[in-house]
């Protein structure tokens, strides 16, 4: 009796569910995900963080230039001192990081034509990254205008950071504290099709 290799095998059926699940687990997570602008105190695992980083750096750059890097701040005397130089920006006394314990810096170099569209893309694969970990995150502003001045040139240079970097943006991450924010209604003609 001949076999009928028509029929997939085990493995390759559990093989393709499985990349089903990511799948549309992936697509959950980017559909579901919100800016979350109310944290508890409690900082997540550092494995969780680090993860977090590790999706960053996966993010795609201009030919593949990896122009940004990422400040992972957990220290909370740092993170103070960043949510006050960048509450001065703002000309505000109020805490602009909504008290999450956690704050990515992204900062890319200048002299890559692509820093700001890399920069970008690495904070949203670690806003993504962070809510499939069930964190909340927020992208926050001013980043830009915090590492231009004395001050956060001082913070880069004791942390050993040299070159031409300009900041992109502060990904706030933690603990959600109350209900997690629920989508706005997307707006009419976001999309112009051309078939």
């Amino acid at each position: 009796m001949l076999g009928c290799s028509c029929q997939p095998k085990a493995e390759e059926v559990s093989e393709t569910a499985n990349k089903e699940i990511v799948i549309n687990t992936t697509m959950e997570d980017l559909l579901t995900r919100r800016s979350v602008r109310s944290y508890t105190d409690e900082i997540p695992p550092m494995e969780v963080i680090e993860e977090i980083c590790k999706a960053g750096t996966y993010a795609p750059t201009g030919m593949n230039r990896q122009s940004p890097i990422i400040l992972a701040v957990t220290n909370r005397e740092v993170r103070d001192r960043l949510s006050e130089l960048n509450a001065q920006v703002m000309g505000s006394d109020n805490d602009p990081f909504y008290g999450a314990p956690v704050v990515l810096v992204v900062l890319a170099d200048k002299n890559v034509r692509t820093y700001v569209e890399d920069g970008s893309l690495v904070m949203g694969n670690l806003m993504n990254a962070a809510h499939a970990k069930g964190l909340g995150s927020c992208w926050i502003h001013r980043a830009k205008e915090v590492f231009e001045t004395e001050e956060g040139k001082k913070i880069l240079k004791d942390l050993g950071v040299e070159g031409d970097y300009v900041g992109i943006g502060n990904c706030i991450l933690g603990y959600t504290n109350g209900d997690y924010p629920q989508p706005a209604p997307r707006k009419e003609n976001w999309v112009y099709w051309v078939k």
